[in-house]
Formats: structure tokens, sequence, C-alpha cells
């Protein structure tokens, strides 16, 4: 047996010398066992750990490195207005980040043995490096810690330690680490610990999450912190992921009322206006998840209505008229088919509640117009339409007061309308439920129904903040696959999408005016008025799903059956977007 032990190598460069004798024993063996001498080494180890911890690291880098949630001095609250929010964010991030390295170095995890204990030759390497880098830079001087691009940063030398004390698979997306409570994040997602497009994507969407709970929570601190982080990964001409966080930070910095360069909370007005009224006719021209719902419900139409020689369509939203347009020469092909059956004659009825702020940009003269239009393209098509406008509220509607003829085969349109008036939880004379039970004392032929799938009526704000996100995300990107990012029509539809969703995050009760409810519901709503689902058979999807199938890049686009065949759903990978469905 050898007299001494070796001195054995801890990881940074030193060396224990090799233990003195006994003083007992006529100079001896070595009398100390091999748990003693393991225990001497970790020790030391440990001090040497807590030395580094102990170094003075002047924090040159700090003001340039994005969401750095390190040490800075307490700092009086930034205005999100401003270009720059460092100061913000290294104010309310120093405390979490503080006591979390304070925690590491006062209790590392040591290994049980002294093997496991021992640091990889990797960050044996990388400490040493970062120790002659300390030390050269202890040399400069006081210099201007803005300016230097050089030096050790406390976050360097963290992460090496971090590689010490836990295993790297701890490591997390700094954009995860918000300092609000657990209490307060009642919708989670998983964050990639790599720093990925996709990692920052479900990091962004993490804590947009948790700042919509810390405001349902009154935790106002934590929000606006959040908030200005989130604005330094926002981009409204970046990825769909960067341009949603764009989207949802402006609504959420509307809902807490804080100012803003260049934008104000947006009154309902905005949602009323010319302006927005052409973003919607353009989204659904653009987006095939709302043009296949409007082809849906003209397809439902025409089943309905075959070998009817009169036919006349209520309609509550015409819009600028482009889903008839396309109903119109379906009716013509239809006729050229089978000229002997004659062709049928259509009326149009665009019915307009003069209460509905709505009303005031696509009534009177506008209307009319799309009725001129109209009436044209059917001439020239060889059919006989005659378009008409009623102003009515919903109490006042009646076959009389709509011109119902007897021999007419009745058909109520209602894509995309019934969002767009309030329910019961906005007024106690709820107008939604009113015009459904109105519709159904007309017994029409068929009721065409369209609705994007989202609750943006009577959910919670939180739950509510989570369900759009998830669906103005997915409509985002899906815009990618079909529309050129430089468009002149993609901005305008993105804009009129920003304003929805500010609509449907920021304002509470009659504020919010469009309130959009899931299938599931408008199911509901639509049996509760007596109202009975019709399957929608091959005459329907077939077309559809060939329709779906000609649309460029239509990998990520979907087509579901819901309920059984009683409704088509189309998103965008999995996440449903609109649903058309058919009543009687």
């Amino acid at each position: 047996m050898a007299s001494g032990f070796p001195g054995r190598e801890l990881g940074y460069g030193v060396r224990l010398p090799i233990p003195a004798r006994s003083e007992a024993g006529n100079g001896g063996l070595l009398k100390r066992s091999l748990t003693e001498m393991d225990r001497l080494q970790l020790q030391q180890q440990m001090q040497l750990q807590h030395t580094f911890f102990l170094r003075s690291v002047k924090q040159r880098t700090l003001f340039n490195s994005p969401a750095s949630p390190h040490f800075s001095p307490p700092l009086p609250p930034a205005d999100l207005s401003s270009g720059s929010s460092s100061s913000l964010i290294s104010a309310k991030l120093t405390q979490d980040g503080l006591a979390r390295s304070r925690e590491q170095s006062s209790a590392p995890q040591v290994a049980a043995s002294g093997a496991e204990s021992r640091p990889s030759a990797a960050v044996r390497d990388r400490l040493q490096e970062l120790e002659r880098r300390l030390l050269l830079d202890e040399e400069e001087g006081e210099g201007d810690v803005s300016t230097s691009g050089s030096a050790v940063t406390t976050a360097e030398w963290s992460e090496a330690m971090q590689q010490l004390i836990t295993p790297p698979t701890s490591a997390k997306n700094p954009l995860s680490a918000s300092p609000t409570n657990s209490s307060s994040t009642t919708v989670s997602s998983s964050a990639s610990c790599s720093p990925s497009s996709s990692s920052v994507a479900s990091s962004s969407r993490q804590m947009l999450l948790e700042t919509a709970a810390a405001i349902a929570d009154g935790n106002l601190e934590t929000a606006t912190a959040n908030l200005v982080v989130l604005k330094r990964v926002a981009n409204p001409r970046g990825d769909a992921e960067q341009r949603l966080t764009a989207v949802m930070v402006d609504a959420l910095i509307s809902r807490l009322k804080l100012p803003q360069a260049g934008s104000s909370s947006l009154p309902i007005a905005a949602l009323c206006s010319a302006e927005h009224f052409a973003a919607t006719q353009m989204l659904y021209e653009l987006s095939p998840c709302f043009k296949l719902g409007l082809i849906t419900a003209n397809l439902a139409i025409l089943e309905a209505t075959k070998e009817q020689p009169m036919i006349h369509i209520l309609d509550f939203d015409v819009g600028q008229g482009g889903q008839y347009a396309v109903l119109l020469h379906a009716l013509a092909e239809r006729h050229h088919l089978r000229p002997a059956a004659g062709a049928p004659s259509l009326r149009i009825t665009a019915v307009s509640d003069p209460t509905s702020p709505f009303t005031n940009n696509n009534s009177g003269g506008n209307l009319r117009a799309v009725g001129n239009r109209l009436e044209k393209l059917a001439e020239r098509a060889g059919l006989a339409v005659r378009f008409n406008v009623v102003h009515l509220r919903a109490a006042e509607l009646d076959a009389s007061a709509l011109r119902c003829e007897p021999g007419e085969a009745l058909v109520v349109n209602l894509a995309f309308a019934l969002s767009r008036v309030p329910d019961e939880s906005v007024s106690p004379t709820n107008p939604r439920d009113e015009i459904l039970r109105r519709v159904r004392a007309l017994r029409p032929r068929v009721v065409a129904l369209v609705e994007q799938e989202i609750n943006t009526s009577t959910a919670a704000f939180a739950a509510r903040f989570g369900e759009a996100c998830a669906h103005y995300g997915a409509l985002l990107e899906s815009l990618d696959a079909t529309v050129a990012r430089d468009s002149v029509q993609r901005a305008r539809v993105e804009a009129g999408l920003a304003r929805r969703a500010l609509n449907s995050v920021a304002n509470e009760g009659a504020d919010r005016v469009e309130r959009c409810e899931v299938f599931g519901k408008w199911r509901a709503r639509m049996g509760m008025a007596g109202f009975d689902s019709v399957p929608l058979g091959p005459a329907v999807i077939e077309p559809v799903k060939a329709r779906l199938a000609s649309i460029r890049s239509n990998r990520g686009f979907t087509m579901r059956d819901e309920a059984g065949g009683h409704g088509l759903g189309f998103g965008w990978k999995g996440r449903v977007l609109t649903v058309a469905s058919s009543w009687r």
C-alpha cells in the first residue's frame, strides 16, 4: 500500500496538497479515512464556490441585454410609451434574481460522492475563461458601464455556476421567468429550454397569459413589468407570433388605460367605421376559413330551394354583397343545366336595425349601392333579382313588415350577423334571442348560420384573453399561407383583426360589441328558439371539400364535422376558427 494519497484536482485548476502525516504513531501511514478526505475536499470546493459568488463584477452590458433579470438599483416606474424599457425590466426583476442567486450560493446541491461533485471539463474551462476575463476586467478601471461590450456580465457568471449546482435541463427561458405568483397563473403552456424561435414564441404566449392573469388578480405591478418585456419581442411586421404579441400587448395596455405613443383606447366607433367595414369584407375574401363558411351557407341555401320558382332571402348583414355574387353565379349555372325548369325569381331583403351602431356605415345609400350592383350582376347572368332594404328593430320583425309574399321559399341568412347583436349579458331585452324567435315565427325553409368559434361574450376576462390568443394567433398564422405579407389588403385585414381583439379583450359590458360564442352555445340558442338542425349532406360537403383541396398551400387548413354532420368547422392546424350550420 502506498504511504499517502495523491493530490486530487477539484476542477478549478487547484490541487489539494498531500495531507501531512499523523503526529501520532512513529511517522506511520496516514491515519485519515477516505470518507474524511472526501469531506475535506468538498468543504474546500464549497469555499471556492462561495468566493466566486462574492466576487465584485462590473455589469457593463446590463443595459444592452434585453429582458435581463439581474441586479440593478431600484428605479421609478417607466412609461410604456418610451422607446427604452430596460430600466423598468431590471427594476422589476432585481429582487427575484437576487433571491435566487443568494439561495443557490448559500445552499448548493452537493452530490453524495466525490466523483459526482466534480464539474465537467467543459464547465471547468468555461469557469477558467470567466476568471481570466474577470481579472482583466478589474485592471481596466472604472469605465462607462453602458459602453463596454467585453466585460463578463452577471448573466454569464450565473449561467456557468448554475451548471455546477443544477442539471442543465433545469434552465428556463428568460421570457418565462415573469414575477407572476402561482395563484395568478390560470392558463399555462410549456416553454422550451432551447433559444429557438418556437421557444421564444411559447415563452411570449405564456407571458401574455400570465399578464392577463395578473390583471385579473389586480396585480398591476406584475402586469406592467411583463408588458415592458413583451413590447421588446413584439413586432407588427414579424412572424405570426410576434404580430400576435403586438396585437395583444396593445389590447392589454388599452385595458389598463396606460399611455402609449401613437395609440389610445379605441372606442366602439372604431369597429363601426367605414375602414373597419371594408377590412371585414376583405377578411371574408382572403381567409379560407371565412370564405368556406360563406360557401357552405350558399350551398345549404341552394339545396333547400332547389325546384323552387320564387326565392326570398332575408339577410341581417349583407355587407358588400360578395356572398350573393357567388350565389347568383351558382343559380345561373343551375339554370343552364336545367333550362326547362326556368330561371327562379330572387328577392333579397337587407334587414337593418336602426338602433345598432353598425347600421350607420352600411345603411341608406350604401346598401342601395350594393343592391344596384347585385341587380346588374344578375341581369348579366340571365336572372331576375329585386333588392330591398327595411329598417326594423328585432321586436318589429314580422311577415308584413318584411313584405313576405305567398308562395315564396323563405330563406334567412345569418352569416356573421348574430355575434354583433346584443345578448342577455348586455341587454335585458336580449335582441339576439328575440331575432331568433321572430325568424322562427316566419317558418323559413332554411336558416344558414355561420359564426366564429370563440367565446368572447360571457367568458371571464382571463379565459376570454386565452381564447383570443389561440383564435387570433391561428388566424394570423393562416394568413401567412395565403396572402403576401407586404400586401396592402393584408395590412388592412390585420389592422381590422387588431381592432376586434382590442374590443373583445379591453372592453366590458355594452362597450364589447362583438360577442362571439362557440358552436355548442349556438346550438342551444337555436334549439330554445324552436329550430331543428339540418344535417349537411353530400350535396354540401363534397363541393366544400373540393374547394378546400383547391386552395394553394392548403396543408394547414382543416375541415371537420361538428355534432355528427350538423355543422362544418373550418380551421388552421386543428384550431377551428369558423363553423357553418343549417337550421329549419
